[in-house]
């Protein structure tokens, strides 16, 4: 029989308040395990991410030029991009004093490269964020509502997607004025068909899925499915096109710059080869100021590859992307 004295006993612990029942510990709300989850599949995605080795080289090339291209004032100074103050002679070959040579107006190669990492950097960051953008809003909602609008919609694309995108960008950079922002814009609304292809095609295969009519009986609507269920599902693929279209954009803004269609005031990789190809660089054979450019291009478009490849594969292992 138990005693009044075993019911109010201050030392037996509460079943309610035992640290195992969810909801009564401030570390167990559901906000806490939610972060919980988010930290466990992060460094999930992690280990499976460094068992690839291109991706973890593509990742620690990306690394470095981050930081030197956000360290650039700091290493080279603002009035390196001035040519009335330029330290040297014009078109000088590499030297102690200039390891990469000096341009046409006596600048250093080395002091433009590291200023046209950021112009190109982010160019290529905020164009394929614009690409992707518009990709995966056309792509949930022609593969959520189907019907007339997807049919019109995906005509459309399909438009976009048989016509040369860098003619498409070449003709809106033409029309608008010469900035970085018509840059972006140009690359962006260009270059989304086939993200829109991709993501739709993900959210016909997530809403068929039983959970999807289970929602909508409970009365979920259109944008609760849209935001709750299908974006969460397509974000992995939408995070490996993601890496693939900044490389995109980053040759095409080097491009587009190659032809004059830039702001001539910003330093940026495509830019110096402009530049170079009107100093007569390739007929001189200055070798010095059409190399690192173009390098740096091809170095930077390799490694988002390799890392969105490695991407790819860790969110979809059925590809079997070699590593």
């Amino acid at each position: 029989m138990t005693t009044s004295l075993e019911k109010s006993d201050p030392q037996k612990p509460d079943d309610e308040s035992l640290p195992g029942k969810p909801g009564t510990v401030p570390g167990d709300s559901p906000r806490a395990l939610a972060r919980a989850r988010r930290r466990q599949a992060a460094l999930r995605f992690w280990r499976q991410y460094r068992t690839h080795r291109a991706g973890l080289v593509g990742l620690a090339v990306l690394a470095v030029i981050a930081l030197l291209a956000l360290t650039a004032p700091l290493l080279v100074g603002a009035d390196s991009q001035s040519v009335t103050n330029a330290p040297g002679g014009p078109m000088e070959a590499p030297s102690s004093e200039f390891p990469l040579g000096t341009d046409q107006f006596g600048r250093s190669l080395l002091a433009l490269m590291l200023w046209g990492t950021r112009v190109s950097l982010t160019v290529g960051l905020l164009a394929a964020f614009l690409s992707v953008a518009i990709g995966t809003l056309i792509g949930i909602t022609a593969g959520h509502f189907k019907g007339w609008y997807a049919t019109v919609i995906m005509r459309v694309t399909d438009w976009f997607l048989v016509m040369p995108t860098l003619v498409l960008a070449i003709a809106l950079a033409t029309v608008l004025s010469r900035s970085i922002w018509t840059t972006i814009l140009a690359i962006g609304v260009t270059t989304w068909p086939t993200t829109a292809r991709l993501v739709r095609a993900q959210t016909l295969s997530v809403e068929s899925r039983p959970y999807i009519e289970r929602s909508r009986a409970l009365g979920g609507g259109h944008r609760h499915i849209m935001s709750r269920h299908v974006l969460p599902n397509v974000m992995p693929l939408v995070l490996a096109q993601t890496t693939l279209v900044i490389s995109t954009a980053i040759l095409t803004e080097a491009t587009l710059a190659f032809l004059g269609l830039s702001d001539p005031t910003i330093v940026s990789w495509g830019g110096l080869l402009q530049d170079a190809r009107e100093a007569g660089a390739v007929s001189s054979g200055n070798w010095w100021y059409l190399a690192p450019p173009g390098l740096a291009i091809a170095v930077v478009a390799l490694a988002f590859t390799l890392c969105g490849r490695a991407i790819e594969s860790v969110l979809n292992p059925k590809l079997g992307v070699s590593r």
